[in-house]
């Protein structure tokens, strides 16, 4: 099975992580939590849920993983401003892994430079970042690009998110 790296800082949109997370880990992935502090627990912005980290971001590499996953929340702006974060993202996209980003997560792609060309979707709120960035943004529950990226707006996509993720998963 898969083992996925998940990119995740405070303020994560709980159900977009906690939904997705235990349908992979229930599909038999492996999910591997990483910010810039391992042991360290972050929150997410609705309280409801606490993950503790299980690598740093200085300890991995995106060869040691087989898919990237990017909840949203306001996790992913605070990434981006990481330039760790922002290399390790853009290598799952230049090396052709599957990345799933739900919601914001599309903007740690955007500051990766890597969704030109591409049909995405993600919160309404970042649409015309994605268009500045060069995606066609799509107003849809799910958007698969180039059987690699899968991107979806919010919490309500989630089931939608979580299957074609799983689907590229067993490729």
């Amino acid at each position: 099975m898969s083992k996925i790296a998940t990119l995740i800082t405070n303020m994560f949109e709980d159900s977009e992580y906690t939904e997705p997370t235990k349908s992979f880990k229930e599909a038999g992935h492996e999910v591997v939590t990483i910010e810039f502090e391992a042991g360290k627990t972050v929150t997410g912005k609705q309280k409801e849920a606490e993950v503790k980290i299980d690598k740093s971001i200085d300890d991995v590499t995106p060869d040691e993983f087989d898919a990237l996953f990017i909840p949203g929340g306001f996790s992913p702006d605070q990434l981006r401003g990481d330039d760790r974060a922002v290399a390790f993202a853009k290598s799952f996209m230049e090396s052709n892994k599957p990345v799933f980003a739900i919601c914001h997560g599309p903007q740690l792609l955007i500051t990766a430079k890597t969704l030109e060309g591409r049909n995405a979707t993600g919160y309404k709120s970042i649409k015309v970042d994605m268009e500045y960035a060069g995606a066609t943004y799509k107003d849809e529950e799910v958007v698969v690009c180039g059987g690699q990226l899968v991107t979806s707006r919010t919490p309500e996509d989630i089931p939608a998110f979580t299957r074609e993720s799983l689907k590229l998963l067993e490729k």
